[in-house]
This record gives structure tokens, sequence and C-alpha cells, in this order.
């Protein structure tokens, strides 16, 4: 079962080193479907990461992108058919590589906003 709060557009995201994570909300279900005016984060949406300072041996590998891995089959959340992203999906932080770099901080997702799939 499926259980957590929507990530949305108004949440604050980062990479685990302290970068910046964005969402490029996609047409479609996440962009119909909207918390307090945000729209609901979905599969269907890109993440960037700006900001990281990660390096490897002196030489930067920052953050660049994340993916995220939601439920599959029926406990899978979903908009118009669409996972939607939970802050308790799976995702990892990747550079440019890609190489996996650890997974993102949802530090602020409102409250309030929980969902489960049964």
């Amino acid at each position: 079962m499926a259980s957590g709060n929507l990530v949305h557009g108004g949440a604050v995201i980062s990479c685990p080193h302290g970068g910046r994570v964005l969402s490029t909300t996609a047409a479609g279900a996440g962009a119909r479907v909207r918390i307090d005016g945000a729209p609901v984060a979905t599969t269907a949406d890109l993440f960037t990461v700006s900001g990281c300072p990660h390096s490897v041996g002196g030489r930067p590998q920052p953050c660049t992108s994340v993916r995220w891995t939601p439920a599959a089959g029926e406990d899978a959340v979903r908009a118009d058919g669409v996972p939607v992203l939970l802050d308790t999906t799976a995702a990892m932080c990747f550079s440019a590589g890609p190489v996996p770099q650890g997974p993102p901080v949802v530090a602020s997702v409102q409250q309030g906003q929980g969902v489960s799939s049964r």
C-alpha cells in the first residue's frame, strides 16, 4: 500500500548535497490536479538540479537530474492514470554521467495532503 504526502509545485526538494531540485510540470494530469494552486507532481514531470556543489577527487560532479520510481500496479496513486509522486516515493539524484549520487531530500510538503491507496 502506497502512502505519504503528495509532492507538488510548492514542495522544497534538494539533492543530498544541497542543490535545488526544480520540476517542469508536463501537460496532463499533474497540471490539472492542484493543491493550493500548485500542480501535483507526476512521473511525467522532469526534475532538474541546480547549484549542486558535489565533487569527487576535486573534480565537479554535480547532481543534474532526479528519477523517481513510484509504486507499480495496484499500489500506485494516480491522477488520470499517471502515477503521482509522494514524499515517500523512491527516487535517486544523478550526475550528467549518469552516476547515482543519492536520494533527494523532500524537506517541505504541506501536511494534510496525505493519500493512501488500498
